[in-house]
């Protein structure tokens, strides 16, 4: 059966394995959910991240990040730019997410990057999601 939001999809899975306090959670591998995690670390909501080759597409193996009191790292996340609707910005028109406290994840032509390495680079995209 083939996806229609893969990306959708991944952060469901994300969100979903956080609030049921898993360790980690398999997702559907394709360089674009590996890219996906490869910011989600680098920006401190995730542990880690394993590429799993198996005979198929791979699995993309995601390690949940849990601060004090097992609370979640990641709070909220929401998908802004979907397969029906597109939503592309220019670098000078980023808004930071709740004030810089979260990240938004652009599509851009040097690669997947937070808002924040968008805007320094002076490089727009489509807005894949923001995460906070």
């Amino acid at each position: 059966m083939s996806m229609s939001d893969p990306i959708a999809d991944t952060l469901t899975r994300i969100r979903n394995a956080g609030k049921a306090k898993f360790n980690s959670v398999d997702i559907p591998g394709s360089k674009l959910k590996t890219e996906l995690a490869k910011v989600l670390r680098s920006a401190g909501f995730i542990r880690n991240y394993k590429f799993l080759k198996d005979d198929k597409q791979g699995l993309l193996r995601v390690y949940l990040k849990y601060g004090p009191g097992q609370s979640n790292a990641i709070i909220g996340l929401e998908r802004v730019s979907k397969p029906s609707r597109r939503v592309y910005v220019k670098s000078k028109d980023i808004k930071p997410v709740l004030n810089g406290m979260g990240i938004a994840i652009l599509s851009t032509s040097k690669g997947i990057m937070t808002d924040k390495k968008a805007r320094k680079e002076n490089v727009g995209g489509e807005l894949l999601c923001n995460i906070w």
